[in-house]
Parts: C-alpha cells; sequence; structure tokens
C-alpha cells in the first residue's frame, strides 16, 4: 500500500467554539461537539499505522488532520463568523465554499497554506458546501468535504441608496442609505460600510435615525469626482435577529460644480459655475405667511413640467390662498414641504422687486430653462434673507448641521 505523508487521521470537524480533535468517534454532527470520519489510531511508537487496516507499515511523515469550522452537519451558525479550514501537515490545495444557489464565498490562504479563512460573510437561513484536497508531502490526494447551514433571520437587512449607480450628480448630494428594517447595532452595519473616492475626499458616515444613514464630504465634493459606495451588509448582525442578506455596490459621478445662492431681501439669486458668476437671475420668494425657508437646500427633484396644488400644503378650494397649475414649467423641489425652483410668469412683474410666492422661488420662464439646463440632482442653492429655517429632515438637510456635529452622527465617532 502506498504511503502518505498526509495520512487521514480522520476529517476532523471542529466545533465553532474550539473543540480540538479526537482519535476517538465523536457525538453525531448536530453542530454541538467536533466530529471525525472513523479514525486511525496512533501510538507513540515510531512505527504506528498511519493508514486505516495497516498497523505494521512504518511511516516517516506525522499524522495529520483536516479541521473544517464550523462542525459538519452543524445548523444556526452565525453568518458573520469565518469558515476554516486547516490541515496539521502537508498543505492545503484548493478550497471552495459555495451556498445552494452555487455563489462561491471568496477566502484566502495563510502563508504555508496550512488555513484557509473565508473573508466574506454568510447568508443567513442557507446551505453551505465545503470542497477541495489537500496534499500530503509525498504528493498524495486527500479530499475535503462538510456541510453546514446559517441560522435563519427574523427580519431581513435590505438597503436602498441614493444616488443611482451610474447617475451624475450635483457637488452637495449626500449619499442616502434607507433600511428595510430598524438596524439596532449601528456601529456593526457602519463597518461594513465603505466610500472610495477618485480623488481624497473626507466624509464621514451620519444616522439620520435607525432606518436611515447619510454620508457627506466635510465640504462639497469635488467637481468631477468618481464615487464608489460598498454597501457590504450581508452576514451582518444588525441586532435583534435582524442580519443583511445582500451585498451591494453603486458607483456615480460628480458633474460640474453649480452654487447658487438666493437673497430673499434683494430678491435676486447668483448662480456659479466652477467658481465663475454665470448669471444674475431676478426672483420673487415667499410672500408674509408662506416665508420661504434660508439655509442650504439641495435639489432633490427635476420637472420639466410639474402640477402644483395647494391642497397638498394643506391649502383647500375656496381659499384666497388656493391655486392649482397643470402645467408649472422648469420645477426644481428643493424641500420634501413643497419648495420648488421654478418658471413663474404669472409673477414677472414682482421678480426682482417683491416676494409674492407661497414659499417657492420664482423666476421668467428663459431663465428657469437656462437655470434647469444647468443643474443636475445634488446642487445646492444656499437662500438667505429670513427668519425662517430649514427644518432637520426637509429635504436633503445635511449642509445646515456643523461638520463637528455631523461627524457625531457616526456610530465609531
Amino acid at each position: 500500500m502506498r504511503k502518505h505523508g498526509l495520512a487521514v487521521a480522520g476529517i476532523c470537524v471542529l466545533l465553532l467554539a474550539g473543540t480540538a480533535c479526537s482519535d476517538t468517534k465523536a457525538d453525531g454532527g448536530n453542530g454541538s461537539g467536533g466530529q471525525s470520519t472513523p479514525s486511525t489510531s496512533q501510538s507513540n511508537s515510531p512505527g504506528a499505522s498511519t493508514t486505516p487496516g495497516d498497523s505494521t507499515t512504518p511511516s516517516d511523515s506525522p499524522a495529520a488532520s483536516i479541521a473544517v469550522v464550523p462542525a459538519k452537519g452543524a445548523s444556526s451558525v452565525q453568518p458573520d463568523k469565518p469558515v476554516t479550514v486547516t490541515t496539521t501537515a502537508g498543505k492545503l490545495a484548493e478550497v471552495t465554499l459555495k451556498d445552494d444557489d452555487g455563489d462561491k464565498v471568496a477566502g484566502s490562504f495563510n502563508t504555508d497554506k496550512t488555513q484557509w479563512t473565508s473573508t466574506d460573510h454568510l447568508k443567513p437561513g442557507a446551505s453551505y458546501t465545503v470542497s477541495g484536497s489537500a496534499e500530503g508531502t509525498d504528493g498524495g490526494t486527500i479530499p475535503i468535504s462538510s456541510t453546514f447551514k446559517t441560522l435563519k433571520a427574523t427580519k431581513s437587512l435590505k438597503a436602498s441608496v441614493v444616488p443611482l449607480n451610474g447617475e451624475t450628480v450635483g457637488v452637495a448630494l449626500p449619499i442616502q442609505i434607507y433600511w428595510n428594517n430598524p438596524v439596532k447595532d449601528r456601529a456593526a452595519v457602519e463597518k461594513r460600510l465603505k466610500v472610495t473616492t477618485s480623488v481624497p475626499v473626507t466624509g464621514t458616515w451620519h444616522w439620520v435615525n435607525s432606518k436611515q444613514v447619510n454620508y457627506r464630504p466635510m465640504n462639497y465634493w469635488p467637481a468631477g469626482t468618481k464615487v464608489s459606495v460598498n454597501i457590504d451588509t450581508q452576514g451582518v448582525n444588525a441586532g435583534n435577529n435582524t442580519w443583511g442578506t445582500s451585498s451591494r455596490k453603486i458607483a456615480f459621478s460628480i458633474g460640474k460644480s453649480v452654487v447658487s445662492n438666493v437673497n430673499v431681501k434683494k430678491h435676486s439669486m447668483t448662480v456659479t459655475i466652477n467658481g465663475k458668476l454665470a448669471r444674475t437671475i431676478p426672483i420673487t420668494a415667499g410672500k408674509d405667511g408662506f416665508t420661504t425657508r434660508s439655509g442650504v437646500k439641495v435639489i432633490m427633484e427635476k420637472f420639466t413640467t410639474k402640477r402644483m396644488d395647494a391642497a397638498t400644503i394643506g391649502i383647500k378650494p375656496g381659499d384666497p390662498n388656493y391655486y392649482n397649475i397643470s402645467d408649472v414649467k422648469w420645477a426644481q423641489r428643493v424641500t420634501s414641504s413643497g419648495e420648488f425652483i421654478h418658471g413663474a410668469p404669472w409673477s414677472a412683474g414682482s421678480q426682482g422687486s417683491a416676494n409674492v410666492s407661497h414659499g417657492c422661488v420664482g423666476m421668467s420662464l428663459a431663465d428657469a430653462q437656462w437655470f434647469f439646463n444647468q443643474t443636475l440632482r445634488g446642487d445646492p442653492v444656499i437662500v438667505t434673507g429670513t427668519n425662517r429655517h430649514m427644518e432637520p429632515g426637509n429635504g436633503w438637510t445635511d449642509w445646515n448641521t456643523t461638520w463637528a456635529a455631523y461627524k457625531k452622527g457616526s456610530a465609531l465617532s
């Protein structure tokens, strides 16, 4: 019989807690203890057998075990724990870890290839198969085979993201992640979020609440920056038995710098493009009782034509302030509560001299169309001149918080 440098003392499957291999037959593979195949006895004498059934053939190579963690047949394995395959002699030739959909889990070997460790988190409620082989010192091959199941999550964690993948956005757009379920362990989740930029950018995550986390730079994004976001939350434990069921990546670009300043008292808006004044536009803003909010606003939506009905802000038909205009041109939303920047031909006589709107910033159709064509979702509009200020969360209001306060909103600060 051919001698193997890597003789199998049994495929020893370890506990998650680290139970050691044994030459005695262990309990069944229920995840509660180590398990081995029928073992080969190994005496302390130099001529002890390393091959089942052969008690007389001497061997120059030590007996070895291939250990897999978690245990073969284990269930309720935590998805955020690494899978390891280890040999005590020779080296691992190949290791593959797949789920029941056939998706591979990434992993890496140590320097001498005696251990393989998974680098990706696992899916909750999935079955996994470990396969591969090891090589003995004499070139003999030993197969590797094990299976286990991960725990089932009570709730899943999935992400919806602003901006869209592939979108080009303005310099003030905050990255926004909306979770389908509340996150209790914010630090664990935030550790799995990564922003990469084509030029150096200092930024931070900021938890708005348990179901939303945003990211913004200390200053506006540099024009032309390429940004990628890795939401690596598959297998993350968000708390309350809520586990990440998937990961995703998005990439987006920052367009040219378009920064607009509205001075309500002066009835004027200046538009600066890439640091140069491009146009000064006469405007009208909110009249008494409908004061336009001051603060840093960010363009959220753009409509070439938009119906505007005062009923959406609580003004009913019959009220002197009621309006319902079906075809407002070049409308750009800047608050959740209904402030827009748009063309307003009905207020032409007041633009540049008086505030007569219900809170929106109105201008001529020609100026509104030009402005619409310059901007992107995510461009900032800075409004001054009123005592009414932006409320947190009334739109994309991240820039109304100081940088120091914003950083404190990180679970890792």
